[in-house]
């Protein structure tokens, strides 16, 4: 449960931790306008070492944002744009042959990255949509027998349009679990939207922000650090029953055909220890498990037929389990 049970070492880790999330935060919003909750989100996805899938409309800025935090931590990134020709190969990569060598040499994919923005994952087939599988769950692709180990900051998020379903195939239900969180990004505020038009109005040109270049402030290593610093926030055990309450209700519900599975319960728990960490808190609470509940649990929902006719949401069902579970004191 606690690697470490000192409540100093505890504060010490959400503080630094903390601190580091704020800067990138800071950072990304001179570029991303009014989407904090969805900064907030990605970094916790990054932190607790989990893939994500990011679902929003055209036009909201998905891959800026990617872009933006590779840059701010001076990781590679890869952008893979998914059609519905595109092969496995060409995304984990392939063997060449070498006419000098007379042998076989492996080239590298675009998953041979730190973060990899796969663009619109449900427009290529599931055999494609299948070679992130052992990508995503290994850190590693093998070829020919060989295992070829991938970064250890390897992350994949992945962007879905709401909207467009012409022409698109679903991701099987064993690869929407291995993503943490589907993270909803909509429209900013008009405010937002304004601050955004009076930066874009200072200067030339409509593709200033895209083009702006943000400087890395936090090294590979302070995040892998940070990583390692989560296992430090405490979790008592009313708050392991509270997280697993919420998990095996989710099985329970009449409305729902198939509930959470045991990844998804660490995934939350990983996914609250860093809201807290970024909070500031050494310790997780009820508010810290609620804040990450509807990314965490939205996408692995399947609701019955007659919960669809009757128009009823995954992220309903999520309120309704959040509001008859007892909260721990």
């Amino acid at each position: 449960m606690d690697t470490d049970n000192n409540p100093n070492h505890s504060q010490q880790a959400a503080s630094t931790i903390s601190g580091i999330a704020k800067a990138l935060k800071n950072q990304l919003e001179t570029v991303i306008f009014g989407q904090g909750e969805v900064i907030d989100l990605l970094l916790i996805g990054l932190l607790s070492e989990g893939h994500m899938l990011l679902e929003g409309l055209p036009g909201t800025a998905k891959t800026t944002l990617v872009k933006s935090l590779a840059q701010l931590l001076g990781l590679t990134f890869n952008r893979v744009q998914l059609t519905p020709d595109m092969l496995p190969a060409e995304i984990t990569g392939t063997s060449i042959y070498d006419m000098n060598s007379r042998s076989f040499s492996f080239k590298q994919g675009p998953v041979f990255t730190d973060l990899l923005l796969a663009d619109e994952i449900n427009r290529t087939p599931p055999k494609t949509q299948s070679a992130l599988l052992e990508a995503m769950e290994e850190q590693q692709v093998t070829m020919d027998g060989q295992r070829n180990p991938l970064s250890p900051l390897f992350t994949v998020i992945a962007t879905l349009n709401p909207v467009e379903f012409e022409g698109t195939f679903p991701l099987p239900e064993a690869q929407l679990d291995r993503f943490m969180m589907k993270i909803q990004m909509k429209y900013p505020a008009p405010a937002a939207e304004k601050q955004m038009l009076a930066e874009f109005a200072k200067h030339a040109g409509t593709r200033y922000l895209y083009q702006k270049a943000l400087t890395p402030i936090v090294s590979r290593e302070e995040v892998l650090e940070c990583r390692k610093l989560l296992g430090q926030i405490l979790v008592e055990d009313s708050m392991l029953d509270y997280i697993l309450q919420i998990i095996q209700d989710t099985r329970q519900n009449p409305n729902i055909e198939l509930g959470c599975s045991p990844r998804s319960a660490l995934s939350l728990l990983a996914a609250s220890r860093a809201h807290a960490a970024i909070q500031g808190q050494g310790f997780v609470t009820p508010d810290n498990v609620k804040a990450v509940a509807g990314a965490i649990i939205r996408h692995r929902l399947i609701l019955t037929a007659e919960a669809e006719l009757d128009e009823l949401t995954a992220d309903q069902m999520v309120q309704q389990t959040l509001s008859k579970i007892a909260v721990p004191r």
